[in-house]
């Protein structure tokens, strides 16, 4: 049996110190443990009240034809800096501590996808989502604009319409509106909502009336 005589006595003060030293050393390490990237955030989302108002004025139609639809009158993604193209742009924007090469591809990273929750550390596992998807667009008003609005439309880092998200959860996403597909993590729909309804004001799309409703529903758990 060990004697607590064999070993030295410290100061009750220099106890106390090394003990608080441990406990913040180990805080610390749980934090980074712990630490999760900022969530993406797209910039121009609207505030609830303004959210609100563009939505009341957005025109309710019937849905439009896919018909003549193709990504390809769309084009994306292209150059925004140097060798940067959109994706890689908000790959960058989206992420913590990205890291890309000479031709800017994401080599490092971490990414929170705020649809479901989600942290990835390989951008392979993040797509870069159309929040308003090309082809609802495309029935939404968007088949009698010229290539180069739909180029704009298809890289705009100016309103929330670009966010990186799961790759699968993109996928499953598709070309759906509200009233068929909402965020996984339903503390996010209130933001989605947003982006959704400003992306279409900003446009000029039009929207379905079940669309709306879908909206709407959405809009009111929001606090502001």
């Amino acid at each position: 049996m060990w004697s607590t005589r064999s070993f030295p006595r410290f100061p009750r003060a220099r106890r106390q110190a090394a003990a608080v030293a441990v406990a913040a050393l180990a805080g610390a390490c749980l934090a980074v443990v712990n630490a999760q990237p900022a969530s993406a955030t797209p910039p121009g989302i609207p505030s609830k009240a303004t959210a609100q108002s563009q939505l009341n004025a957005l025109t309710v139609a019937a849905q439009g034809s896919t018909s003549g639809y193709s990504r390809d009158l769309f084009p994306h993604w292209i150059t925004i800096s140097g060798s940067c193209d959109t994706r890689e742009t908000v790959l960058k924007r989206d992420g913590t501590s990205v890291v890309v090469n000479s031709s800017c591809a994401a080599t490092s990273g971490r990414w929170y996808s705020p649809y479901d929750g989600a942290t990835w550390t390989a951008a392979s596992d993040v797509d870069i989502d159309h929040v308003v998807p090309l082809a609802e667009a495309w029935r939404s008003g968007a088949s009698s604009w010229t290539t180069s609005k739909r180029q704009s439309f298809a890289n705009d880092l100016t309103r929330p319409q670009l966010i990186a998200v799961t790759d699968n959860v993109n996928q499953s996403k598709g070309d759906q509106d509200p009233s068929t597909w909402q965020p996984p993590l339903s503390s996010y729909r209130c933001t989605y909502s947003k982006m959704w309804i400003t992306v279409k004001y900003s446009w000029g799309l039009k929207l379905q009336s079940s669309e709306k409703s879908a909206l709407q529903s959405m809009l009111n758990t929001c606090s502001s």
